[in-house]
């Protein structure tokens, strides 16, 4: 999600900022030994980038104050572990607020720990649960792995979102809780349907990588523990 510019106070800004800028560092380190060590995959890291900026600029309005999208995270945390995610989506989300007026500086931090911190995590924990619950041997395919994380990571997102103005807004009555359950509810309408769509989205484009660029994946994936990687990599 997108919170607006100003929307936040102060406070919950600066706080976001803080809580979000170690990942960030990591993810920038992260992605300095990548192509240091991974020339090769930079074409593939930039479409990544590219793939989370177009999907994430696809703007629907929600609730006031934010929007919903598909965020194009999950995608890129399978493909180069989270910690690069927090990176990228902080220069996608950079970009988008100054070109497209799309989400906003003073909230960027609470927007980038939604997206490119928690909707990552999240969608790999997915990814790699699904993978080791049924491994290649029980026959099932890598497509629902696949599906499941760019969905969840979706998902994520929007809760780590509603979560965040809840906090800056309590209901007047029921507090927090009674905020969070708003906002939640709201947000499913719109977000529920997007997240399955960018899961479909993402084991097209998958199987689409396998076919043009299955060298590249296959190098990426060097978890030799991770057997639904190995199947996409087939």
């Amino acid at each position: 999600m997108h919170i607006a510019e100003g929307f936040l106070p102060p406070v919950h800004a600066a706080g976001w900022a803080l809580a979000a800028a170690p990942f960030v560092i990591h993810g920038a380190r992260k992605v300095v030994t990548e192509v240091r060590e991974h020339p090769e995959n930079r074409l593939l890291l930039g479409a990544a980038g590219a793939f989370t900026f177009v999907v994430s600029a696809l703007k629907l309005p929600s609730v006031t104050g934010s929007s919903s999208h598909p965020t194009g995270a999950g995608l890129g945390a399978i493909l180069f572990r989270p910690p690069v995610m927090a990176f990228l989506c902080t220069v996608v989300l950079a970009f988008q607020a100054l070109l497209l007026a799309h989400g906003g500086v003073t909230t960027l931090g609470a927007n980038v720990f939604a997206m490119g911190v928690v909707g990552p995590w999240v969608g790999y924990a997915v990814f790699r649960a699904v993978g080791w619950v049924a491994p290649r041997e029980s026959g099932v395919a890598w497509g629902p792995a696949v599906f499941a994380a760019v969905a969840t990571a979706n998902l994520a997102t929007y809760v780590t979102t509603s979560i965040q103005l809840a906090w800056a807004f309590p209901d007047p009555v029921s507090g927090f809780i009674g905020a969070a359950a708003k906002f939640l509810g709201i947000f499913a309408v719109t977000q529920l349907p997007l997240a399955v769509v960018e899961g479909l989205l993402g084991v097209l484009l998958f199987r689409v990588l396998g076919d043009v660029a299955g060298a590249q994946l296959h190098n990426l994936r060097r978890d030799a523990a991770d057997p639904v990687a190995a199947e996409v990599t087939r």
